[in-house]
């Protein structure tokens, strides 16, 4: 039995999801995989932090995370920095979910930065560090023997980068379609059922989708950060947040659902990618689709994602682009895939 150690930046929804599937998952991943996890360290803007060489019990996690403060846990050592727990600590994988900053990537980029450069594995949902520094950070894994895995950047659990980079490579992707933004995807779907823009984004809010601030996504910007990971990852195209031709929804009104709808189309916020002759052309905009594209009858939250291949044609995956649990289990499946045998 192989005893993995984590160090978990950021307790957030992401983390308490992973957290949540390793206790109730327990017995299956030591018999399927002969993996067991413990915890040895936990940093929470929020939260504070704690750390134990010897483990802190995933339950206990939870359980102060629920209340907000993990200094009601017993441990040996408290109230360390970031930096303290990636040079102090022994760990295994640094599991990095802190907040997302579009523009710098930090300060998760330099806590990944720290982990790879002492040969440790990194999983993280974090858009900022892999859309903007994706292939700095490819190569320091690869000269420190270590691996890096971000499956939750773009559709949380639903593996579009697995498909992509796995069963995909060969069939030669030339163009990337998706809806990579169910905040969106649910404001055009409320749209359609006759609410304002207005009203439709006041849902979101009230649900959970939008953010008070929702311009990350309704400007495009969550998308357009995929849209870079894509390219980078999948078509080994580094491109910027400033080469995605960025457009979002604020400007769509009944009207134009209504003679979408006319047309036999419904409206899609879309990001796509496409190469050309060696050029990659990167956008995000909304697009009246044909009712006969798959990527029109997703509706609601979801998301999706559409490859266009030289072998198989088109392939579409649809799931989940969100969520506690299913990002927290894209964190689960990179470490599956960091430690699978064979």
């Amino acid at each position: 039995m192989q005893n993995i150690r984590l160090l978990m930046i950021g307790l957030g929804n992401v983390g308490q999801g992973l957290l949540s599937i390793l206790a109730e998952q327990r017995q299956t991943l030591e018999a399927s995989y002969g993996l067991r996890f413990s915890v040895v360290g936990v940093n929470d803007l929020r939260m504070g932090s704690l750390a134990d060489p010897a483990g802190i019990p995933l339950e206990n996690i939870l359980a102060a995370a629920a209340k907000g403060d993990l200094r009601t846990i017993p441990a040996e050592i408290k109230e360390r920095s970031v930096e303290e727990m990636l040079n102090g600590l022994e760990y295994d994988v640094l599991v990095e979910a802190s907040y997302t900053d579009l523009r710098t990537g930090e300060p998760a980029t330099s806590y990944i930065r720290q982990a790879l450069h002492s040969g440790r594995h990194v999983v993280t949902t974090n858009k900022g560090p892999i859309a903007l520094h994706y292939p700095e950070l490819q190569r320091l894994a690869e000269q420190n023997s270590a691996q890096i895995g971000f499956e939750g950047t773009v559709m949380s659990g639903t593996p579009a980068i697995f498909l992509g980079m796995k069963w995909l490579k060969a069939a030669e992707i030339h163009r990337v379609q998706g809806i990579f933004n169910g905040t969106t995807n649910f404001i055009l779907t409320k749209m359609e059922q006759g609410n304002d823009y207005a009203s439709a984004l006041a849902e979101a809010q009230r649900l959970g989708y939008a953010e008070a601030d929702p311009s990350g996504d309704v400007e495009g910007y969550d998308a357009a950060g995929k849209i870079v990971i894509l390219a980078n990852v999948l078509m080994g195209k580094s491109i910027t947040m400033q080469e995605v031709n960025r457009q979002g929804i604020t400007h769509l009104t009944l009207a134009d659902i209504e003679q979408a709808r006319r047309e036999g189309k419904r409206w899609k916020l879309i990001g796509s990618l496409e190469v050309s002759e060696g050029t990659i052309k990167a956008s995000v905009r909304p697009l009246a689709l044909p009712l006969s594209n798959p990527l029109a009858q997703v509706m609601g939250a979801t998301n999706a994602i559409n490859y266009t291949t030289r072998y198989l044609g088109d392939v579409t995956l649809v799931g989940a682009g969100a969520g506690r649990l299913e990002t927290g289990y894209a964190l689960l499946a990179d470490i599956l895939s960091i430690y699978r045998k064979g």
